[in-house]
């Protein structure tokens, strides 16, 4: 099966901490795959050193057969890796329309020229880019509030536009931070949906961040789990949830219960 991430003894240091130790995983085209691990475990270090925020101190990163280890973070985004954050990151006085128009890779490059000389080609133009920011908005079910400020918009729909936001980048990779945190149960239901609607649909691959195991064990093909930096343990969600080295590190004892 084709590998779209392979990661290969990557760690990093700060000083003297070690906050990802000789971590090496891979992750198989069309699959979800969760991240996994106890806080500080190392988790969000991971996604920052595939999103080009970090570079590993050892090891190597490549995705779509290409070697990104020193690749800069703006350089992966246009290699197609879009991230969202634990901690929502939208422009508030925006709308939500907005949001996403900023991260469309051709907003932002219209030349002076052209749209003097061929204004009516440029309109069109636009017309396209904003009818490919409302569909993904509708993917994401919040094609009813196009003009609504993303600071009036509940908790969960904020999670919801952040993910349409990274989409817009046009990414064959989504890593998502902790998408379900603070959303009901209702809502983890429709963030179910959008993701697989992501992986099945787009075909876009997702690597997702998360504490809430239900949601976890109930969205995922495959898990990681981290601890202390290390890899601990990988498998399908079954494996995963009666394996002693990821109970023990959970509860210390005792058995590994859905939250």
């Amino acid at each position: 099966m084709e590998k779209v991430l392979q990661v290969r003894d990557v760690s990093v240091r700060f000083g003297g901490l070690v906050a990802v130790d000789q971590v090496t995983l891979d992750q198989e085209k069309g699959e979800i795959l969760s991240l996994i691990g106890p806080n500080g475990a190392g988790k969000t270090t991971f996604f920052n050193l595939i999103t080009g925020v970090y570079k590993p101190t050892d090891g190597t990163i490549v995705f779509k057969g290409q070697d990104i280890t020193t690749m800069k973070a703006a350089e992966r985004t246009r290699f197609g890796i879009a991230r969202t954050f634990q901690n929502i990151r939208l422009i508030g006085s925006m709308t939500v329309l907005e949001n996403i128009l900023i991260a469309h890779p051709d907003c932002n490059n219209e030349k002076l020229v052209p749209s003097v000389l061929f204004p009516r080609k440029q309109q069109k133009k636009r017309r396209v880019i904003i009818e490919q920011c409302e569909e993904l908005l509708k993917i994401v079910g919040l094609e009813d509030m196009t003009n609504e400020l993303a600071l009036n918009l509940p908790y969960g729909k904020q999670r919801l536009l952040e993910i349409a936001r990274g989409l817009a980048t046009n990414p064959q990779l989504l890593l998502l931070d902790e998408p379900g945190a603070g959303m009901n149960s209702f809502e983890k239901e429709e963030l179910t949906r959008v993701i697989r609607h992501i992986t099945e649909k787009m075909d876009i691959d997702v690597l997702i961040i998360e504490h809430d195991m239900k949601f976890v064990m109930g969205i995922s093909d495959r898990i990681v789990v981290l601890d202390h930096g290390s890899l601990i343990a990988e498998g399908k969600p079954a494996e995963i949830q009666t394996n002693p080295k990821v109970i023990e590190a959970y509860l210390g004892s005792g058995t590994f219960e859905e939250e």
